[in-house]
């Protein structure tokens, strides 16, 4: 009779959904971080670069929902980081993509980058005026 041999291979779901958590809350962070300063930080920044129009006052209509967006956007933020830096980590496979250490540093930038975006869009009524 012929040998059969039987090989087991681990999946790498658990490790693989954590990845698109970290990489789901950090997208949510950022749009909500866009979309909260799209009423104010970018039209400053578009007049500071010397990008003029009627049309820049027309951004200002999205004021009443920053508090929203904001909201939203540090909910995402919270769980990307509650992801990032609180969850416990899980072993990685050697070559996977969660190994290498650039798909850490890309979450972690962008969560970085939309909490500082929040954070100006939220009091930029304190320090905006220092620019005009």
């Amino acid at each position: 009779m012929s040998e059969t041999k039987i090989e087991t291979v681990a999946f790498d779901a658990p490790t693989q959904v954590t990845d698109r958590k970290k990489e789901w809350f950090a997208a949510g962070g950022v749009i909500g971080a866009i979309l909260a300063s799209t009423c104010c930080i970018a039209p400053l920044v578009l007049l500071m670069l010397g990008v003029s129009g009627a049309w820049i006052g027309n951004l200002t209509a999205l004021e009443p929902y920053k508090p929203i967006f904001a909201g939203v956007a540090l909910v995402f933020i919270g769980l990307g980081f509650r992801q990032v830096y609180f969850k416990p980590k899980v072993a990685c496979e050697d070559g996977s993509y969660c190994a290498r250490p650039e798909s850490a540093l890309i979450t972690k930038s962008a969560l970085w980058l939309s909490t500082a975006l929040v954070v100006l869009a939220v009091t930029i009524n304190w320090w905006a005026p220092l620019f005009y």
